[in-house]
């Protein structure tokens, strides 16, 4: 079984010789990302990144890191009113930031060229874009900023949503037609309810769905990540009718186990199970092993993928990715 048959038997809850392992992490320092437009040091090191990581680990499930140029960058200078949300510009099709993410994309594939394992490209949800560019301010009264523009002008605010997201399919459409990944990673998240969950299902969801839904019409096996993490929890229950074959959330600052998960979500595959920092980033590997083993035992191996709530530390020793990898396989042989 290679490591895309095995990738869709999990999609399909089918068995399979041993539980495939999706870790991801930065490559760049959190005060370089965004900087591949200005600084092209930064791109390559962005680059570069997946192919020294891959000396120590190569695998089952392959992300593109968009470090250098993560949430796409919008100009919200101008915005003093909701109703100026109806005059964003984001980057379309041709821009330098299109042709940037083309390149990135392009030169991490092309390392893992021989590796038969489902590519990935990293996407962000429209509000996710719209926090970045607001620089998350908070409003007069100590709202976040997002909130009480969606307060003053519903419907404002999910014009600017919508044109967003016109921008994030054409990039999805690019990366996976132009490029050749498999599918999208789709970053969602209302952490710590940044949005009250009534407002956000109401006014915020409909336009991530959307996204989602192009995505479909691209590739049948995209990913959801409902981003949590260090205690920034989400209600799990708003993303349960999203349309993504696997979903990944962060089981500790939610308390909801891959178990717990694969029920709320439809019997969905769901991937995950380490905390970031903790036993993946410092423990032994009889440590790993035993932590792995222990995911296993409350999830099965059936329709379930290891991995951690976000990514792992950008320093992290791949290493260690490679040792949950050898314990999945030890695992599948001792059950057999």
């Amino acid at each position: 079984m290679n490591k895309k048959e095995r990738f869709l038997n999990v999609l399909a809850n089918k068995p399979v010789d041993y539980v495939p392992v999706a870790f991801f992490h930065h490559f760049t320092a959190q005060n370089e990302w965004f900087r591949g437009m200005q600084d092209e040091a930064v791109f390559e090191k962005n680059i570069e990144g997946h192919r020294i990581a891959r000396e120590k680990f190569d695998p089952d499930v392959i992300k593109v890191m968009n470090d250098s140029l993560m949430i796409m960058p919008v100009d919200m200078s101008f915005v003093k009113c909701a109703a100026d949300l109806r005059k964003l510009e984001p980057p379309r099709r041709g821009s330098a930031f299109f042709e940037k993410s083309k390149e990135l994309t392009n030169r991490v594939l092309e390392i893992y060229s021989d590796s038969e394992a489902p590519k990935f490209v990293t996407g962000f949800a429209p509000i996710m874009v719209l926090k970045m560019g607001l620089g998350e301010a908070l409003g007069t009264d100590g709202k976040p900023r997002t909130q009480v523009l969606l307060e003053e002008d519903p419907d404002s605010f999910v014009e600017g949503l919508r044109i967003i997201g016109e921008s994030i399919k054409e990039l999805d459409e690019a990366l996976i037609k132009e490029c050749g990944a498999d599918g999208v990673y789709f970053s969602v998240n209302n952490q710590s309810h940044f949005i009250p969950d009534d407002l956000y299902v109401r006014y915020v969801g409909p336009g991530e769905k959307d996204v989602i839904a192009h995505a479909n019409t691209l590739s049948d096996i995209n990913l959801l990540h409902i981003c949590g993490y260090a205690g920034k929890a989400n209600n799990l229950e708003m993303f349960r009718d999203y349309e993504a074959p696997g979903i990944n959330w962060a089981v500790h600052a939610e308390g909801v186990t891959l178990s717990e998960g694969k029920k709320l979500f439809g019997g969905k595959a769901v991937f995950g199970g380490f905390e970031q920092a903790t036993v993946i980033y410092t423990g032994t590997r009889e440590e790993i092993e035993k932590y792995t083993f222990s995911i296993l035992d409350e999830a099965g191996q059936v329709g379930i993928m290891i991995g951690a709530d976000c990514t792992v530390p950008t320093d992290i020793d791949d290493t260690r990715l490679e040792w949950v990898r050898q314990a999945c396989i030890k695992y599948a042989a001792q059950k057999k």
